[in-house]
């Protein structure tokens, strides 16, 4: 089979791919500046190759290419085109470092991967989905807050129990990530019965996925809604098919691994209250390097106080030493920064903690200052929480607010006495709700269907909606 390329071949880059090459030493986000530096992921960059007709710089043919692919197809369908080549040159030629760093980190992730799939019955081949996702950075964070390996927003990961706060989000942790991830791909894969659209769906939503069969004349397979799809999920699959092809060839495109030091050996203990892990590698002898590579969801390199148990990853010496002495050391290590943290976390910019969440809904007149007002909050916090690059805001946007208790039921600015009172277009959410984020696409019927019991009826109750119009975004208490 010979392809020709008679245009020039744009690739566009789906959220979580060139970790290393885009900003991956920037910070998470300005909270995070008096933490420690975090990776990013640059979501927005595009690549364009101009490719000459018939050339082709991978050393194989695409007949051997496309042989090699077959050799390896499982579950899902490995197809080979155009697309697929285009990636595949890509991680063979044109950015071999990347290769090597991926491959350099296979070996501490993908045990842990094939344990959970095996563990939700699912294909072993999706292992290198977290690739193409994260780059295999457990604490990569694309620029819509997507987070971890598996790259989850954080109302779909709450949804999947991942918790995420200015101490700790489990979006970073492997294990908690990984299973929450599994349960997601499963969930996906019944609603279309077909891995290729389920991975699409993973990249943009169910929502935009039935769009997308709907456009095509009820079309059920990726390549015939291929043109249908976003711009960036489009590439999804084909980068998918890829960079499997590559780690499963890379001796024969002379990519040779260079493994990651392995994580030291480790146990774990339960923890209800702030620990101090400075301290607590001081008192116990642990290495502080280790302590915040086996617990990347800690973001402060501590635990909060809050009266949730946290399981924290400590290497066994620490823990022997711990086990000689553990009451006068845990004593010692929650005394120590305690108030410091506390005390940025209230003045950083965006910080939740402490706070409460409020949906509130733009109405006619308003302005992010004037809102900022009612909740005592500042601009840049609203900005920050809603991925707001400029002051613009609309009527009926839905925006996050995160509140003090003290400020929880706000009193509106005064209205003349002539005028009617505006109806109120904020919804309390509980701490225990269950959240779905509106994607493009999506209908009340769509979401409905997702989750057992809930109806189109139920949904408008819960979130006192007076029509079925939804905003992509839009928050919704689903439970």
């Amino acid at each position: 089979m010979k392809i020709f390329f008679s245009f020039a071949l744009t690739l566009i880059f789906s959220q979580q791919i060139f970790a290393q090459d885009f900003n991956l030493d920037s910070l998470l986000t300005a909270e995070l500046d008096a933490a420690f530096s975090i990776d990013s992921i640059d979501i927005d960059t595009e690549l364009t190759e101009i490719i000459d007709p018939n050339f082709f710089p991978t050393s194989e043919s695409p007949e051997l290419i496309a042989d090699r692919l077959s050799c390896i197809q499982g579950d899902i369908r490995l197809t080979y085109n155009d697309r697929t080549h285009a990636f595949i040159n890509y991680f063979t030629v044109k950015d071999r470092d990347y290769t090597r760093m991926v491959l350099s980190r296979k070996d501490l992730y993908f045990p842990l991967f094939e344990k959970y799939l095996a563990k939700y019955g699912l294909p072993d081949e999706l292992k290198y989905l977290a690739i193409v996702e994260s780059g295999l950075n457990p604490r990569a964070v694309s620029r819509a807050r997507a987070v971890g390996l598996w790259q989850f927003m954080s109302a779909t990961g709450r949804h999947f129990g991942l918790y995420n706060d200015w101490y700790v989000d489990d979006r970073m942790d492997p294990d908690k990530s990984t299973e929450a991830a599994c349960k997601y791909l499963g969930e996906l894969y019944g609603m279309f019965n077909d891995w290729e659209l389920a991975l699409a769906a993973y990249n943009s939503g169910p929502g935009n996925v039935r769009k997308a069969i709907r456009r095509s004349g009820y079309k059920k397979d990726f390549w015939e809604i291929y043109r249908y799809l976003p711009r960036e999920t489009r590439s999804y699959l084909p980068q998918f098919i890829a960079i499997m092809y590559t780690l499963n060839y890379s001796d024969k495109h002379n990519l040779y691994e260079s493994p990651e030091q392995p994580l030291v050996a480790h146990d774990t203990i339960s923890i209800n209250h702030f620990l101090h892990f400075e301290t607590f590698a001081n008192l116990t002898g642990a290495n502080m390097e280790d302590l915040i590579k086996l617990n990347p969801s800690v973001l402060r390199k501590a635990i909060p106080g809050t009266g949730r148990e946290y399981v924290v990853r400590v290497p066994l010496s620490a823990k022997e030493n711990l086990m000689l002495n553990r009451t006068s050391i845990l004593d010692s290590a929650s005394r120590v920064g305690k108030e410091e943290l506390e005390a940025l976390a209230k003045n950083t910019l965006g910080s939740t903690y402490g706070r409460e969440l409020v949906a509130y809904r733009v109405r006619s007149g308003d302005v992010l200052g004037k809102i900022a007002e009612r909740y005592h909050v500042r601009v840049g916090d609203i900005k920050n929480w809603n991925n707001l690059n400029s002051n613009t805001i609309r009527i009926g946007q839905r925006l996050n607010i995160w509140v003090l208790p003290s400020n929880r039921d706000y009193t509106p600015t005064a209205v003349a006495s002539n005028q009617q009172a505006p109806k109120a277009t904020e919804v309390m959410l509980p701490p225990d709700a269950k959240i779905y984020t509106v994607q493009p696409g999506d209908t009340l019927w769509d979401i409905s269907r997702k989750f057992e019991g809930l109806t189109i009826e139920k949904i408008k109750t819960l979130n006192n909606l007076k029509s079925t119009k939804l905003q992509p975004g839009q928050k919704l208490i689903i439970g």
